[in-house]
């Protein structure tokens, strides 16, 4: 049953905050057809919401709101068992700074900038566009790195603040956030990928159109002058054709020595100093095509348990392509050398953020079994293609490792490490599990 009636239109981001909100807490809205410009401008609407702006809510009890954080919160608290807001009162705090630091770290930055860049802040200033550009990714390095060791923001299920974040995070990929930065924001794009193709979700996020260049400022176009008809000549016959000749010859050799105009200096374009290194394809693009969607795979291992029914190492074996992909154990070679679990945890941290140039190519599940002084590192990876060198070797540390081919669904033994290494209760001898991480 319906809790009341959403107005916004199709595609506005603070609207889809609202629905995703709604839906994820098990609350349905009314949506009846809106049209900017028209629907928030007519007399019925203004009435309710004075303001003129989308979205606006109505509550069947005649409640209302406007502003989509105020609208967002309220829905998803109408739903009693949900934990959309937060299951503790810790998780609650933590949703709220979430939400605080993306609508004014990053939202703010993004919309000003689109604003400047658009042409819809008054006249360009180059200086206040780099102010407000220059903010983005840095904010965004701030939750990247949040996510290292995090599925969603708050907890263990999507919240709020991953709804939230995740609506300006898809105006920030398609317009200001190109190629080059999403690549070293690994991390944050695994979690938007998550986020907006959790099934419930999918349908109000919509297709991402990732921009490989961020957008820029491009002056209008100026205005060509229409040549001014020439005089009438004064002189006529011999003489006006005299005239003529010097004339010309005159302007051929004012010309000729003429400089170049310069362009104005908003016109000029910031020319790199040394030439951009050619862009070097992988030999794993060249892989025939795969019916087993690595990004998939990680999203449903973060989302579902790990064993039993329906869990994602039964997705694992009715999803895998053993001819476009192979698995793999890998082994410490200087298990001697560790000391304590932490920094062995660390060092495997370390490993991955060097892989980080193949995370398209790779999963991994690797741990510390043992404790302190008595500990080893092994684990499983899940590779593009037979070989794992080629994904493997962008560490410069690879050669640290053993790597052994592992066939889980031809050989018992070699099923069970890949399982348990995958759930993170892998014994070796008398060494169990003790800490670990996954490359996803």
């Amino acid at each position: 049953m319906s809790v009341g009636t959403l107005y916004t239109f199709a595609g506005q981001a603070y609207g889809k905050r609202v629905r995703a909100a709604a839906t994820a807490a098990g609350v349905q809205l009314d949506l009846p057809a809106c049209t900017f410009g028209e629907t928030n401008k007519s007399p019925e609407y203004l009435a309710k919401f004075p303001h003129g702006k989308f979205p606006g809510f109505e509550g069947k009890d005649g409640f209302k709101l406007f502003e989509s954080a105020a609208i967002a919160r309220y829905v998803a608290s109408l739903s009693p068992n949900s934990t959309v807001l937060g299951a503790t009162s810790h998780d609650a705090a933590l949703v709220d700074q979430w939400i605080s630091f993306a609508d004014n770290e990053v939202r703010v930055p993004v919309s000003n900038t689109l604003a400047i860049v658009r042409g819809n802040a008054g006249t360009y200033v180059k200086p206040i566009d780099l102010y407000w550009r220059q903010r983005v990714v840095p904010a965004l390095e701030v939750v990247d790195k949040h996510l290292q060791t995090c599925t969603f923001l708050v907890g263990e299920r999507i919240t709020l603040a991953d709804i939230t974040l995740a609506t300006i995070v898809q105006s920030a990929f398609s317009t200001l956030v190109d190629a080059p930065a999403r690549q070293k924001l690994s991390n944050l794009l695994r979690w938007f990928e998550t986020v907006v193709n959790q099934p419930l979700l999918k349908d109000i996020f919509g297709e991402t159109s990732f921009v490989e260049a961020a957008v820029q400022y491009q002056p209008p176009k100026k205005e060509t002058k229409e040549a001014k008809p020439a005089k009438a000549a004064t002189v006529s016959g011999t003489a006006a054709a005299a005239v003529g000749a010097v004339q010309s010859a005159a302007s051929a050799a004012v010309a000729a020595v003429k400089p170049k105009k310069k362009k104005d200096e908003d016109e000029e374009e910031d020319e790199p100093l040394v030439p951009a290194e050619p862009k070097v394809k992988n030999p794993l693009d060249d892989l025939p095509k795969s019916s087993f969607n690595l990004e998939d795979w990680k999203r449903a291992y973060s989302n579902m348990d790990t064993k039993g029914p329906g869990g994602a190492i039964e997705w694992f074996y009715e999803h895998y392509d053993k001819e476009g992909f192979s698995i793999w154990r890998v082994d410490f070679k200087y298990n001697e050398e560790l000391t304590q679990v932490f920094m062995s945890s660390n060092q495997i941290g370390g490993f991955f953020n060097r892989l980080d140039a193949s995370r398209k190519y790779l999963f991994a599940s690797v741990g510390v079994l043992g404790s302190a002084n008595n500990s080893i590192i092994t684990g499983v990876l899940i590779c593009r293609g037979q070989d794992f060198k080629p994904v493997i070797d962008v560490a410069p540390d690879w050669e640290s490792y053993e790597y052994k081919r592992l066939e889980p669904q031809a050989n018992p033994e070699d099923k069970a490490f890949f399982e348990d290494a995958l759930a993170w209760d892998l014994k070796v001898g008398d060494k169990a599990w003790a800490d670990g991480k996954n490359f996803k």
